[in-house]
């Protein structure tokens, strides 16, 4: 059992719920560490958006006090960009965010954008969003990070985009900064054939930059992120003894902005995404970094819980963290209203014309066999009967770092058998449900030990496990699992509208080898409507 680190009993820290931790680390680290810091940072804390009980708070940026060496005075173009990341609106048709960061405070920032690049006369300023996370234990330094987020609407569906971010100083316009600029496009006005991707855990990592690689040459409209995504909290236990390393977020934007600048970088929350200082629910963090859609619950305190369409195809993301038994710290923090949101949303996309295939992700498992942390009941009770009422086409999670895939699953049992290279329908059938966690961090194994080349064998039944209601282990003989890979992987999803629309879900491994395809397929497609939009 770890030692605590922040001077509290561990059996009070092993009951502490997130807003508890919230107000011990504010409490102690300002009283402390603050006072013993020095009226310097104490002053540049008490300037962040974050000693509140919310998210951060956007301000203007002030001026930088890095100089030009010839002049003594402040220089802007001293300063550059980086770590770009896009995300959708909750429009993908007209509605884009540009996110990125920048070393110090910088006078005006702002994006450029236009149809070509060199006609970028279309001016966006961005808002500014600070953090400061003090000296925590583990000798880690405190850090001041900045992140910038501008909001692109009225948008033309189907159209790709130039655009460059900048500030005073820094324009990327200039022909020198002309290598700084990025593309992006809308989703179309009418459904047409494209391509997703999706994963978990991914953290940083050589593995987790050759997947990043790979999705790239996918060529996809956008890609998932089921949680867990950088791990600057490595721990992820949910505990004031957790130490994050908010450095760990710069290598990670740096590592993924190859591919996030032109690709929409559509995240959600898991375990390790929960940072107790930051704010009481610990997604402050995440309301920094982040520009999503804000058509969820709660889109203020709960940045991962929002929906979108793009073509045929809608996408839902929870917040597991709410519901689970295993990590507890955040349950029930809705006090339903996720839920409750869940089944209206489900039901306002069932009915919209143009939705052929409803896609959910979240972070916990709702069917796994891993050793790591097998399957959540909590998952379960509260939303898996909701999926199945409003029949859900495809439900993506990470949390076990592993690529694993269920057959068609209708309460909680084989509906439909589903072999590699076979086909499902979610009307009769059931859900098909894949845990997506071979993204970057260190892999997991399954209790079969019988493998080849990262292949668990085709098995009948297996020997595992489940959350229960007080952190509980249900002991349960699976079924459902049909494949189970132990390597790095990434989810390729090709969705096609049409008389019968189909999503050929592919899982890739590391090489580029093809480890899994199945099919989902729907009787009477929605046709040629308009099928993009926002979620109601």
């Amino acid at each position: 059992m770890d030692t605590p680190r922040v001077g509290i009993p561990e059996r009070l820290a092993a009951r502490m719920t997130m807003p508890e931790q919230h107000e011990y680390l504010r409490t102690r680290l300002t009283r402390r560490g603050m006072l013993r810091a020095g009226a310097a940072t104490a002053g540049a804390v008490a300037g962040t958006g974050l000693l509140g009980a919310g998210p951060a708070r956007a301000r203007t940026a002030a001026p930088t006090l890095l100089t030009s060496p010839a002049t003594g005075r402040v220089d802007g173009s001293l300063v550059a960009p980086f770590g770009r990341h896009l995300a959708f609106g909750a429009d993908p048709r007209t509605q884009m965010r540009i996110s990125w960061q920048v070393p110090f405070a910088v006078k005006r920032p702002y994006v450029r954008v236009g149809p070509r690049p060199w006609d970028l006369s279309q001016r966006i300023p961005a808002e500014a969003r600070d953090l400061h996370t003090p000296a925590l234990p583990k000798k880690l330094p405190a850090v001041d990070q900045l992140y910038l987020h501008a909001a692109l609407d009225g948008l033309r569906p189907g159209q790709t985009y130039y655009y460059g971010v900048g500030h005073d100083g820094f324009d990327p316009a200039d022909p020198r900064h002309l290598g700084t600029l990025g593309t992006f496009s809308t989703a179309p006005d009418r459904a047409e054939k494209f391509v997703f991707t999706a994963f978990g855990d991914q953290g940083v990592s050589y593995h987790a930059l050759a997947n990043d690689q790979l999705i790239l040459g996918q060529n996809p409209a956008f890609h998932l992120h089921a949680g867990d995504i950088c791990y600057a909290d490595d721990s992820g236990a949910g505990k004031p003894t957790d130490v994050y390393d908010a450095r760990t977020w710069d290598q990670f934007l740096a590592q993924t902005e190859s591919v996030a600048k032109s690709v929409p970088w559509m995240v959600t929350t898991g375990n390790h995404d929960m940072e107790a200082w930051y704010s009481p629910n610990g997604y402050g963090g995440q309301s920094a970094r982040w520009a999503l859609p804000d058509n969820g619950f709660d889109p203020r305190h709960s940045p991962g819980v929002y929906s979108f369409t793009y073509g045929n195809v809608a996408v839902v993301a929870l917040d597991a963290n709410d519901v689970s038994y295993e990590i507890t710290v955040n349950t029930g923090y809705s006090r339903g209203r996720q839920t409750a949101w869940l089944d209206r949303r489900l039901r306002a996309l069932r009915a919209q014309r143009g939705i052929d295939f409803i896609v959910v992700f979240f972070h916990h498992c709702a069917y796994s066999t891993t050793k790591g942390h097998a399957s959540d009941g909590g998952v379960r009770d509260a939303w898996v009967p909701l999926f199945e009422k409003h029949q859900v086409d495809l439900v993506v999670n990470g949390h076990n770092h592993v690529y694993e895939r269920t057959d068609a699953v209708r309460r909680g049992r084989v509906g439909r058998r589903v072999p590699v290279g076979g086909s499902t329908d979610p009307t009769r059938d059931g859900i098909v449900y894949v845990t997506a966690g071979g993204a970057g961090k260190s892999l997991y194994d399954f209790p079969a030990p019988d493998s080849y080349e990262g292949h668990e064998r085709d098995v009948d039944a297996i020997s595992s496990y489940h959350w229960a209601k007080g952190r509980e282990k249900s002991p349960e003989e699976v079924e459902w699992s049909r494949v189970r890979y132990t390597g790095y992987s990434f989810l390729a999803v090709e969705a096609e509208p049409g008389p019968r629309p189909r999503l050929r879900v592919s899982a890739l491994a590391e090489s580029g080898a093809r480890i899994d395809c199945f099919d989902i397929t729907r009787p009477g497609g929605s046709g040629p409507q308009n099928g993009s939009g926002a979620g109601q």
